[in-house]
């Protein structure tokens, strides 16, 4: 079955997203980078799901250190030293941002859930019943983080 998602709006307008998302909320500054991804073993994940006309996830995955640098600017508090409450409401927050922009791109009538935050050091996220998925990687000054879109096979 085709997707109904038109992946090259999809790069681009993602790219953008993150970018002013990124910018405007927390004066972060990333550009998208050709690089392999590479899964790390401390990371934080983030995911926000659609349903609806359209059904699927976003997911961004960073470093620890990532996360405690977009928690420090996003909230305009000291940068943690370690995962606590704030970083997950920050990574949350981050990541609802970027889905709720991403609404622009996918067709009318999808639905945001509450976001999700995994964090630790072996671990792995899947979605059951994806057709295809679309990742791209976005250099900071902090490193590499990914962003990730799922789209659920029709039913």
């Amino acid at each position: 079955m085709s997707s109904i998602l038109n992946v090259d709006a999809y790069e681009l307008e993602t790219a953008r997203i993150v970018q002013d998302v990124l910018l405007t909320m927390s004066s972060y500054e990333c550009e998208p980078v050709q690089i392999s991804y590479e899964p790390s073993k401390d990371r934080i994940t983030c995911s926000v799901f659609f349903a609806g006309s359209w059904q699927g996830a976003v997911i961004v995955e960073c470093p620890f250190q990532m996360a405690f640098e977009f928690t420090s600017r996003l909230m305009r508090i000291p940068r943690p030293g370690e995962y606590n409450d704030d970083v997950c409401d920050a990574m949350g927050e981050l990541v609802n941002m970027i889905g709720g922009n991403l609404k622009s791109v996918l067709p009318p009538g999808s639905t945001l859930s509450i976001p999700s935050v995994v964090e630790g050091a072996s671990y792995s996220v899947r979605v059951c019943g994806t057709n295809r998925n679309d990742r791209m990687a976005f250099q900071g000054m902090d490193g590499v983080f990914w962003v990730t879109l799922v789209e659920i096979e029709p039913v």
